[in-house]
């Protein structure tokens, strides 16, 4: 039961600090700046601390192994998102291929809520269908996060030399998986613990419908940055708009001294 508890309350954790960590899960003025003069050693740390913040990539990776009990097909799924993220984080930052990483990351907010539905057996209940190859789908939503991953990397200064280019590239990438390791150590220790108690069979379903409700959120908020970031007078009060109010509000505010002398 405890078990069972730490779960839900890191899955509502989850969802009450989204606002607040979706600001955070990117790379940041001061990183930019430790990383002009940053040598291997500090990428890597970048990546296994992006990956620990890096509550989308963790979700998938949470729904993943969620129903996996045997140590190889774990490594078989976790091989297979591993495989796929490398590719796209390595060739698409050392290429300079990029995307608005508010729309990336709205796409791999929707592979969390595959996961869930997956794992809910939504294709078979509600849409009368087997299951796509869930492997397959792992590598390919593995591209996916890499590309997420690669568009925060090149926000950094990467240099011009190729071959310190992708040192950094490469350096960072292991710092990524050495931060995969460590959440997915604690995920797996958690779900081997909670699979022991009667609740587990009882509350699964509800644990992968809060996995989509928080992805749904997730997507909800990416694409209301990306409408921020693509158009960010159109909304109600523009930052101009809402600066020239309040300029207009002191001219116009009564002056007490005034009121006073008459």
């Amino acid at each position: 039961m405890e078990t069972m508890k730490l779960i839900f309350g890191a899955l509502l954790w989850a969802a009450a600090l989204l606002p607040t960590v979706a600001l955070a899960h990117g790379i940041s003025e001061a990183d930019k700046v430790a990383m002009l003069s940053g040598g291997y050693v500090q990428y890597a740390v970048l990546g296994a601390k992006h990956m620990l913040t890096g509550y989308d990539h963790l979700l998938f990776l949470f729904g993943v192994v969620f129903f996996l009990t045997r140590f190889a097909d774990v490594a078989k799924f976790v091989t297979a998102f591993t495989l796929g993220h490398c590719i796209t984080l390595i060739f698409a930052t050392f290429l300079g291929i990029t995307w608005n990483f508010w729309l990336v990351d709205a796409v791999i907010a929707l592979t969390v809520i595959y996961k869930g539905f997956d794992n809910n057996d939504g294709f078979q209940k509600h849409l009368g269908m087997k299951s796509p190859n869930l492997l397959a789908a792992v590598f390919v939503f593995g591209l996916i996060h890499g590309f997420g991953l690669s568009t925060r990397l090149q926000q950094l200064p990467l240099g011009d030399d190729q071959a310190g280019m992708l040192g950094r590239i490469l350096s960072f990438n292991v710092g990524v998986e050495l931060g995969q390791i460590a959440a997915l150590s604690v995920m797996l220790m958690l779900l081997a613990a909670w699979r022991r108690r009667p609740s587990f069979e009882r509350f699964s379903v509800v644990a992968n419908t809060a996995l989509m409700w928080v992805g749904g959120l997730l997507l909800l908020m990416q694409l209301h940055g990306y409408s921020h970031d693509a158009d960010p007078n159109g909304f109600r009060f523009p930052a101009e708009e809402h600066k020239h109010v309040h300029e207009d509000m002191e001219i116009s505010k009564p002056d007490p001294t005034r009121d006073n002398i008459n």
